[in-house]
């Protein structure tokens, strides 16, 4: 299985990075999803009902679930503090998909363990 470095590193090579600052709003939950990222450097904050529900740092992945079908986003990502995040779009997550199998099973398993968080803190 894929290490969550490893994962990222595979969203690194698409295209620069986007750098959000302390506080900044990376996507709101209802907005659609366009991309899906990897943290390079800083943390994000996941909230629900404007609730932090987890905290996630270098070398994670978020907002899978747009690209694989679930349409609106299920929570909120801000920037806890400066961040640089690797992204991708949808065509590009489903080449990596295909170039790389294990990828698409570790982000399957990520976005399972945080669907199963986010329900449970709920």
């Amino acid at each position: 299985m894929l290490e969550p470095a490893k994962t990222v590193s595979l969203l690194q090579k698409q295209a620069a990075p986007k750098t959000f600052s302390t506080e900044q709003v990376i996507f709101k939950e209802g907005d659609s999803g366009d991309f899906m990222y990897g943290i390079l450097a800083g943390e994000v904050d996941l909230l629900v009902n404007d609730k932090v529900v987890e905290t996630i740092t270098i070398g994670e992945v978020f907002g899978a679930g747009a690209l694989v079908g679930v349409g609106a986003r299920t929570y909120t990502a801000i920037a806890k503090t400066d961040c640089q995040l690797a992204f991708l779009d949808r065509e590009r997550f489903l080449f990596a998909v295909q170039e790389t199998p294990m990828f698409a099973l570790k982000v399957m398993k990520i976005y399972s363990e945080r669907l199963n968080r986010l329900t449970h803190t709920l």
